[in-house]
């Protein structure tokens, strides 16, 4: 859903599954990303990292652990807290069933600037 209030506002909401980037301004790009089965915790098989980028998780709501690391360490996620993943570092996400989360990261992060690392047959 967007609503536009002319020049002055614009207030967009996301109530699908998975990733969704919401707003780009001036270099960056703010997204939401929602609960879906591909990032159930027994569902994982990847980790990325992004080389041009850092990128900030905010839990809105819901439980969500971010995983740190080809050794996946793991962080449960607190509603609120940013949580911000160094350029270059390999990482990835889980959530539960209505977990949503902010992220923050370069309007131009892709798969050109992306590595991804599987460890598990998808």
């Amino acid at each position: 859903m967007v609503i536009n209030f002319g020049e002055k506002m614009e207030i967009k909401e996301y109530n699908g599954e998975d990733y969704c980037p919401m707003f780009s301004y001036g270099g960056w790009r703010v997204a939401v990303a929602n609960f879906c089965e591909r990032l159930k915790e027994e569902n994982l098989c990847r980790l990325e990292r992004h080389l041009n980028t850092e990128e900030v998780f905010v839990l809105l709501q819901g439980e969500a652990t971010l995983y740190i690391g080809k050794i996946m360490k793991a962080y449960p996620m607190e509603i609120g807290k940013l949580y911000n993943v160094h350029c270059g570092e390999w990482h990835c996400i889980s959530m539960k069933m209505g977990a949503r989360v902010v992220i923050v990261e370069n309007d131009d992060t892709n798969d050109k600037n992306t590595e991804r690392f599987y460890f598990r047959e998808t």
